[in-house]
């Protein structure tokens, strides 16, 4: 996907380089909203911050935390244990996106994300705000807690911050087989749909169907932010239509596609538990990024209406 370069006025902030934090809390996000890298269905307990209980699950099944492809929205949000981190002395946006390739391509996407949605939303006379962007490595701290590497990308709400470790990029590409630029910009994608979500108060609706403790259900409302929020990544793409490559809606789909809990859970336990899907299945999460895409329309990702 051919972007232009970043705003140099968008939010960023970087942890890298400073000392880790040692907060509970995520529910990512995802975006949040898996395995290592937040990849693993049981890893997104919903896109946006957890509460302890969630996130001590997820480290005792993987060692991680929650995050993207699964990434954070607002799910069952704890109170946080720690404030964010504050960005590196003496840096600005241009210094961190430009500190790898990797920093780049987020900063290229999320600048991308930030200007598509601002002009959606005044065009609909909706209120818009804009997040952050926020560069750890290893182990860093977000509004709603720690922010480690197993976490994967995910979206905190009480911070509005999208997080990420960049060498969650070839994580993406050579452990889950979905390379490609446009699958990395589909994840940032992602969990600024988380964004828009905590924006339109989507995730406190889901964040209060899951404190109801009926897990069952609470899983089925988090299965609902996710797919939504991979529309809203697909009608990014869509409303940037012009600056497809050819390839990149096939490199989205294969990242959609390693991603789904079926395909994670069979992988990682041998067996699939549908009850306990929080982001969709392959096919699910493949035909709601197709939705986006092909719509380019954010009311097209009703995800909660219907059969999904």
């Amino acid at each position: 996907m051919r972007l232009d370069d970043f705003d140099p006025n968008i939010n960023v902030e970087d942890q890298r380089g400073q000392g880790g934090g040692s907060g509970f809390g995520g529910f990512g996000g995802g975006g949040g909203g898996g395995l290592l890298f937040g990849l693993l269905p049981l890893v997104f307990s919903r896109f946006g911050c957890g509460g302890v209980a969630v996130l001590l699950a997820v480290l005792l099944f993987f060692g991680g935390g929650l995050g993207m492809l699964g990434g954070g929205g607002g799910g069952q949000v704890g109170a946080p244990t720690q404030q964010a981190g504050s960005a590196r002395a003496g840096t600005d946006a241009k210094s961190s996106c430009t500190l790898n390739a990797e920093s780049k391509v987020a900063c290229n996407a999320f600048s991308s994300a930030d200007k598509t949605w601002a002009a959606i939303f005044q065009r609909e006379g909706k209120t818009f705000q804009q997040p952050k962007l926020v560069f750890y490595g290893g182990d860093g701290r977000s509004g709603c807690g720690a922010a480690q590497s197993a976490m994967g990308p995910f979206y905190c709400p009480r911070d509005q911050g999208v997080y990420l470790d960049t060498s969650f990029f070839g994580e993406l590409a050579n452990r889950f087989g979905a390379k490609g630029d446009f699958a990395q910009d589909y994840v940032i994608a992602h969990e600024f749909g988380h964004h828009i979500q905590n924006l339109l108060g989507t995730s406190d609706k889901v964040s209060s169907i899951q404190r109801s403790g009926n897990e069952v259900e609470g899983n089925k409302a988090s299965v609902k932010l996710e797919l939504q929020a991979d529309c809203y990544a697909g009608v990014w793409a869509a409303q940037n239509r012009d600056r497809l490559d050819p390839g990149d809606l096939e490199e989205g789909m294969t990242a959609a596609k390693a991603i789904g809990d079926d395909t994670l859970q069979q992988q990682s336990q041998g067996r699939v538990v549908p009850d306990s899907f929080t982001h969709g299945t392959s096919a699910q999460r493949m035909k709601w990024l197709r939705t986006g895409m092909e719509s380019g329309d954010p009311n097209a990702c009703d995800t909660f209406s219907g059969a999904i």
